[in-house]
């Protein structure tokens, strides 16, 4: 009997009766609500700048709700695939949390992306239509075709010029015309997928990574409280939102949060300094690359960056030449390292302002939400100081890879999703990332982490930037070799390079080639591509090994190159 003196088969099962939906609605936490309540907390602030536009979190809540009701118009319903092709912009924002509003999945393709590339994209996810920039509808329409993709959505960005090719409609219209500001009436769950998001495709092709609103907004809660974000942050985002680093840690939490936003469409650090002044921004994410650019760019000097209190980096670790030189220059901004992976919406650890020189390299510790440890090949947990695997456990995990159980089952082995990336765990928590799996550079019967040496020869005077990676090689099995840029007149060379490593590294560490170039390939990210230097200067292995010099392909970059003969 119940308390009442009436039968339990009287009570109410919340289970029952249709009332778990309406509990499911008086719950509900996904990520199209974050606008809604943040436009309700903030309705006049500025959530938006993009150009001469500049919207208020109201405005963009209305412009959300028409281009949702837009695209249900044309057929996009929950679960639905919309890939979206383009550089960050006003439109880009909307189409965020208008897909989600729906419940449909949105596809960030890369626009570096070729037609083929982009082909596959769309027939792995299922995509029922395509959102891309007017720059960039000719190769979407060869993406299309090529994948055999008709009908279904078509949407131009096309800005004031107007949208290019047949049957794609103006998205502005859909954002900025009469139609019905409402919200949608789509129950959105959980953990229900909202986001796909494809990985570069290191090993072969991209895997599609499935991000739900409880992946999304447990990471973004890491981010606020770990990161220190606040809804009184300016925030300029340059880097593409095509990648979670910059959409998931950065501009989505903005949204969350209240906090003002203004988009670049790329990492101009001309373009970067001006905003940073003119719109009296406070908070800069970057990888070190771009951080690196600013600092060498002429304007650096003559801009007003006094705004400017919180900047954080991912990707790669800063080089300690460069934290030191960020902490002289723009001695109030106080640092973070992120580190993670698309499959952890991505952040996982995160390294504070109070320990960038005092734990220089490392990538922290785990953020709020995550547990990590470092394990051997059987899954074990290592004692610290030992390398394993990197593994991480936490509600920021993907639900898995699209269409890819396989894959799935190994990513997620022993209930953790296996990074890929080689670590140490000291005894307080704080990891070191020794490299990728990949990057590992094996020669002569001994390992070797690249980012070790690259951080030796940021400590060369005149050296901008470096990429070390491992070569084949007939005697060592792989040879360590460096691809150095110089600064702006530095009187720079290879001898110089190897002397400076002779005289810090051990000698199955130093680089047995070095070349000096202009620049170094970089993906929209900046991430340098060590894929491309492998490729590029593959021709550095078919010498003799106690060569003293290298032949180079014509078509490289590289205005001079030695190779290292010592045995050691």
């Amino acid at each position: 009997m119940s308390a009442n003196g009436r039968s339990g088969e009287d009570t109410v099962d919340p289970a029952d009766a249709g009332a778990s939906d309406l509990v499911a609605r008086a719950r509900r936490h996904a990520l199209g609500d974050l606008l809604r309540r943040t436009a309700l907390r903030y309705p006049d602030r500025i959530a938006v700048v993009d150009g001469t536009r500049r919207a208020t979190y109201a405005e963009f809540d209305a412009g959300v709700n028409r281009a949702a009701r837009a695209l249900a118009a044309r057929g996009l319903a929950k679960g639905d695939r919309l890939a979206l092709l383009s550089h960050n912009c006003w439109e880009y924002a909307v189409l965020v949390f208008a897909t989600a509003r729906l419940g449909a999945v949105l596809v960030p393709v890369n626009f570096m992306l070729g037609a083929e590339e982009i082909a596959f994209i769309l027939t792995h996810s299922g995509a029922a239509g395509m959102i891309a920039e007017d720059a960039l509808v000719p190769v979407a329409d060869a993406a299309l075709a090529a994948a055999g993709v008709t009908g279904g959505v078509r949407g131009g960005i096309g800005g004031d010029r107007g949208v290019a090719g047949t049957g794609w409609e103006d998205v502005a219209g859909w954002i900025d015309g009469p139609g019905d500001a409402t919200e949608p009436d789509v129950l959105v769950g959980d953990d229900d997928p909202l986001r796909l998001m494809y990985t570069s495709g290191t090993e072969s092709r991209p895997k599609g990574v499935m991000l739900s609103s409880r992946s999304l907004i447990a990471q973004y809660v890491s981010c606020v409280v770990d990161g220190e974000m606040s809804a009184d942050d300016i925030e300029v985002h340059s880097l593409p939102m095509y990648h979670c680093a910059q959409l998931d840690c950065f501009f989505s939490v903005d949204v969350y949060l209240g906090a003002t936003s203004i988009l670049l469409p790329q990492p101009d650090p001309a373009l970067l300094l001006e905003t940073i002044e003119r719109e009296r921004a406070s908070k800069l994410f970057a990888p070190p690359t771009v951080w690196i650019s600013l600092l060498r760019h002429p304007d650096f000097g003559t801009r007003d960056l006094s705004s400017l209190r919180k900047g954080y980096y991912g990707a790669s670790a800063m080089p300690v030449e460069v934290l030191g030189e960020i902490r002289r220059r723009l001695p109030d901004v106080r640092l973070w390292n992120f580190y993670g992976q698309t499959e952890m919406s991505p952040l996982a650890t995160i390294l504070g302002p109070d320990e960038q020189l005092s734990h220089a390299g490392s990538a922290g510790r785990a953020s709020l939400n995550v547990e990590t440890r470092v394990v051997d090949p059987a899954g074990r947990p290592l004692p610290p100081g030992e390398v394993g695997e990197i593994v991480h456990r936490s509600p920021h995990a993907a639900l898995g890879y699209h269409n890819d159980p396989e894959r799935t089952a190994e990513a997620f082995a022993d209930g953790w999703f296996h990074s890929g990336d080689l670590g140490i765990l000291s005894a307080d928590g704080h990891l070191s990332v020794v490299d990728r799996k990949k990057d590992m550079i094996k020669t002569g019967g001994e390992n070797v982490a690249s980012r070790e040496v690259e951080e030796c020869l940021h400590g060369l005077d005149g050296v901008a930037e470096v990429a070390v990676f491992g070569l084949p090689h007939p005697r060592w099995i792989e040879a360590v070799t460096a691809v150095v840029v110089p600064r702006d007149g530095a009187d720079l060379t290879p001898e110089r390079v190897l002397a400076h490593a002779r005289e810090h590294l051990a000698g199955f560490k130093r680089p047995k080639h070095v070349v000096l170039a202009d620049a170094l390939p970089k993906n929209p990210s900046g991430k340098i591509l060590k894929r491309d230097l492998r490729e590029r200067y593959a021709g550095l292995a078919a010498p003799d090994p106690g060569s003293a010099a290298a032949s180079i392909p014509a078509s490289a970059p590289v205005p001079a190159a030695v190779s290292d003969g010592d045995d050691a």
